[in-house]
Parts: structure tokens; C-alpha cells; sequence
């Protein structure tokens, strides 16, 4: 998976011209985003109190919802605030098929003074029920944070192809002991629907 990633990001990178057919105007007034992700995940053991490998298939359906005009025009900062909803699904490949679902709360910056593409950062949390089968998890009850950035890339009006990575952090938040965290990095693919 980590291949096809590279992959369609240096052909984007390489060839833009032969993939997109549109600027990101769009993205400039529209309401709502609707955003399908799919990658690998996998966690940094030895990275604070992290020992566990644990390497995921994620799926994450995303619905975003605009907060703000486009603001600092004319600035490199220039763009719009966002509030992003998510229901992920984190599979474990080497833990039998075990997985992690929930929900994330995340808020957003995208940047809009480039013309085709639209890079974004983003940071929330949210809550995860976690049923990996660790017993340094101490519950299955789980909460997350995570941090990262994105790149979306205009191939129609209102559709754009997406990529990111996130670092991710799953913790009982010493709500039990023992308390051993999850902390992974994910990089996704997926494709964007504006409204």
C-alpha cells in the first residue's frame, strides 16, 4: 500500500498536468466536503511508552463542514477554517484481523492560494473502542489524538484526489492501568467531493 501512496503522489507531483482538469475555485465557496481515505498504518514502538507492533488497514469515511469564509486573502496564509467528522476503522493485519472503530472530531485549516492543489493541516480526538486483544491496553474503551497534514488535488470542478498523513495516538488516557499506548504514523489515499 505504502507503494501505490508514493506512487500516485510523484505522479501528481511529476505530471500534474496530465491529471487535473480543474483550479480549486470550487473549494473557495463551497459548504461541505465528503471524503473516503484508505491506508497503512503502523506503530513506533520504543516512541515514548509504546511496545507494541500493531500495523493497520484504515478506513475513514469523513464529513467536512466549512466554519469561515476565505480569510487573509492575498496572504500565504490564506484559506478557511473547518470542522471534519470521521468514523474510522482501523483493522490490525497482524493481529487477526482485530480492529479499532470510533469517531474523531477535528478541526481544520486549507489553505487556498494555489491554484490546483489545496494543502491543509489538521488536529482533533475523539473516542475509540479497541478490540486488539492487548492486555497492556488495560480497556477497550480508548481514546485518540492525532495531528497531520494533506494535499488535495483538483482533477474536476468539485472533486479532488487526497493524500495524508497523521500521526496517531491511542491511549486509555490512565483511565485503567496498564495504560499502554498506541503511537503510529498513517498515510492515506482517498478522493474528495465538494458541495
Amino acid at each position: 500500500m505504502t507503494k501505490i501512496l508514493f506512487t500516485v503522489m510523484l505522479a501528481l507531483t511529476l505530471f500534474p498536468a496530465a491529471v487535473s482538469a480543474a483550479d480549486n475555485a470550487f473549494v473557495r465557496e463551497a459548504d461541505h466536503e465528503y471524503t473516503w481515505l484508505a491506508g497503512y498504518g503502523a506503530t513506533h514502538r520504543e516512541f515514548g511508552a509504546t511496545r507494541t507492533d500493531v500495523q493497520t488497514f484504515t478506513n475513514i469515511l469523513r464529513y467536512g463542514w466549512f466554519l469561515s469564509d476565505e480569510v487573509g486573502k492575498g496572504n500565504w496564509y490564506q484559506g478557511r477554517h473547518e470542522l471534519l467528522l470521521e468514523l474510522p476503522l482501523h483493522m490490525a493485519v497482524n493481529h487477526d484481523g482485530r480492529v479499532m472503530t470510533g469517531g474523531y472530531v477535528l478541526g481544520s485549516w486549507k489553505f487556498t492560494s494555489l491554484e490546483e492543489m489545496v494543502p491543509y493541516v489538521f488536529a482533533g480526538g475523539g473516542v475509540l473502542f479497541v478490540d486488539l486483544g492487548l492486555p497492556t491496553m488495560g480497556t477497550r474503551l480508548d481514546f485518540s489524538y492525532q495531528g497531520g497534514t494533506g494535499l488535495q488535488y483538483f482533477i474536476k470542478k468539485d472533486l479532488a484526489l487526497t493524500g495524508e498523513y497523521r500521526y496517531h495516538h491511542v491511549s486509555n488516557a490512565s483511565t485503567s492501568t496498564p495504560n499502554e499506548p498506541l503511537n503510529s504514523s498513517i498515510l492515506l489515499l482517498g478522493i474528495t467531493l465538494f458541495r
